[in-house]
């Protein structure tokens, strides 16, 4: 699920994952973003998510997603979102001259074994104009670079624009 803010990918991924399911089945919502306290705007966005989430969902909040993914293989999840977990990945390995490669190749991984369906939520990057700061664009070259390796694994991949369902890799079907 790829989208810009506000584009209704957090609640459209919500339903993808639900209609997946039976009604009151456990899901997993793996949040990557940071808890900010002194942030009153971000606070009020993370309790507008929260609100959304059906009661019998769990939420972890980790932007260690390759480790949550293996620890719980068989639960349904969906991970929002990636942008979030980059940045705490290049926060880690440093924003100048860090390699994310190999969080990058990991995350591929625990995706590529996960057994149970999973929603992915991520940044559609480069719709607009080139950032002017290097960390900007290091951002969104990686960010890309996740989304098309990732999109690569994933059966299906939509574009949420305007609350838009875009189908840009239809799911088969069987």
């Amino acid at each position: 699920m790829l989208g810009g803010i506000k584009s209704g990918k957090s609640l459209w991924a919500q339903a993808a994952i639900a209609e997946a399911l039976e009604p009151l089945e456990p899901v997993r919502f793996l949040a990557t973003g940071p808890v900010l306290d002194t942030d009153p705007a971000w606070l009020r966005r993370v309790a507008e998510h929260r609100d959304r989430r059906p009661e019998h969902w769990l939420t972890v909040e980790s932007d260690d997603v390759a480790t949550q993914l293996r620890q719980e293989p068989t639960t349904p999840t969906l991970v929002d979102d990636l942008g979030c977990w980059l940045s705490a990945a290049l926060d880690r390995r440093g924003w100048e001259d860090g390699s994310v490669a190999a969080d990058v190749d990991d995350l591929l991984a625990a995706v590529a074994s996960f057994a149970s369906p999973l929603v992915l939520v991520s940044h559609e990057v480069g719709l607009t104009i080139v950032a002017a700061t290097a960390s900007g664009r290091r951002f969104t070259d990686e960010l890309g670079a996740l989304n098309q390796r990732l999109a690569a694994l994933c059966d299906r991949v939509v574009l949420m624009v305007a609350g838009q369902p875009l189908h840009i890799k239809p799911a088969e079907m069987r």
